[in-house]
């Protein structure tokens, strides 16, 4: 055996024996969630009393005004055809979310928001408040006092905000009241939906399941969703059988694609974004106009001279012209980040570049503009 083939056998050996590095691989439980496993929105009208003089302007806000004269009229105080000038109410939207087998006596966070002009929250109480859910029940029942991340201040020339007063939190403020019936144990079909839909993810969501359990359980059904029929050994232990597949490690797949932001110039790539052998350049056109008008004096002692304003404007035009820069065939993200880094533009002009490279045909990517 020469020396040069040993060399290279040597060599052929040494590749096959460096590892071959794995795409990052994620849990189930972190790509997919399983249907009937979710929150419900809830949302409750109410009133928050106790500001101070921060709350609605009843004259302008007639809502307002109803809501207090009915509430005080359950109370057993009756103040039909008075006026009523306090700034310590405002009317408000409760909202929250009634968390996944949620029961009866235990506490969730609700948001509250203003409805009218007030100006603040601050030190605000929300009195009972019905929280109802999309089919008209009420599933909790909501009060305890505001709280909130920001605050305003005014004087009778200055005024200083910050944050947002007009919105705030109440930590465990709501009493769930009404159960939502689902029994997870006694489902005998189960679907699993991905939270980022794509037919490989799927398929291969479906693969580690079977291989795990041992026999063909899960199906993709679609790009978004896995079914799943329970194994016999499961009946009855539903939650068992998710504990366990939760945990398999897939690794996602995904599609080429770069998002624009236009409004903040911000460009997310994906690593499987490819170009076509392309030449770019770029170049800019700036235009400067100067006013420099001279002011005319007439001589001393001149009877019919005068002040005379002459202008004087002062034009330029450059043109920053940079070279063509050549982006390859079937190069890698980075480097494609590096050709686009070397034409020495900015966020903005990238995304025009991009733009027109994907209308030119040489971009391997959809391009969503957000």
């Amino acid at each position: 055996m020469t020396r040069t083939l040993r060399t290279a056998l040597v060599a052929a050996l040494m590749a096959l024996s460096i590892p071959v590095s794995a795409g990052a691989t994620s849990r189930i439980k972190d790509l997919a969630n399983i249907e009937g496993i979710r929150q419900n929105q809830l949302i409750g009208y109410g009133l928050v009393v106790g500001l101070n003089g921060t709350g609605d302007t009843l004259n302008n806000i007639p809502f307002t005004k109803q809501s207090l004269q009915a509430m005080l009229e359950r109370l057993g105080v009756n103040i039909r055809g008075q006026t009523l000038r306090t700034g310590n109410v405002a009317a408000v939207m409760v909202t929250a979310n009634l968390p996944a087998f949620g029961t009866q006596g235990t506490r969730m966070d609700i948001t509250v928001s203003s409805l009218g002009d007030a100006k603040s929250l601050q030190g605000g109480v929300l009195l009972v408040t019905p929280l109802l859910g999309a089919d008209g029940n009420v599933y909790a029942v909501g009060q305890g006092s505001v709280a909130i991340g920001g605050f305003a201040a005014e004087g009778e020339a200055a005024k200083i905000v910050r944050g947002v007063p007009t919105v705030g939190r109440i930590a465990n403020g709501a009493i769930i009241e009404r159960e939502i019936d689902f029994n997870l144990n006694r489902e005998n079909q189960l679907r699993i939906a991905l939270r980022n839909p794509d037919l490989t993810t799927a398929k291969r969501v479906a693969a580690a399941i079977n291989d795990y359990i041992g026999v063909p359980t899960a199906e993709p059904l679609d790009p978004a969703t896995v079914g799943l029929t329970v194994p016999q050994q499961y009946r009855g232990n539903v939650v068992k059988l998710l504990t366990d597949i939760e945990q398999l490690q897939v690794e996602p797949d995904e599609a080429a694609k770069i998002v624009i932001d236009e409004r903040s110039g911000i460009i997310v790539m994906g690593r499987d974004v490819r170009v076509s052998t392309v030449a770019v350049a770029q170049g800019n056109l700036t235009v400067t106009i100067s006013e420099t008008p001279q002011v005319s004096q007439p001589g001393p002692f001149s009877r019919n001279g005068r002040t005379v304003t002459v202008p004087r404007t002062r034009i330029g035009v450059q043109e920053d012209s940079k070279k063509l820069a050549v982006v390859k065939n079937g190069i890698s993200l980075q480097q494609l980040v590096d050709g686009l880094n070397s034409l020495g533009i900015g966020p903005r002009d990238m995304i025009a570049i991009l733009q027109a490279i994907k209308a030119s045909g040489a971009i391997q990517a959809d391009i969503e503009v957000m």
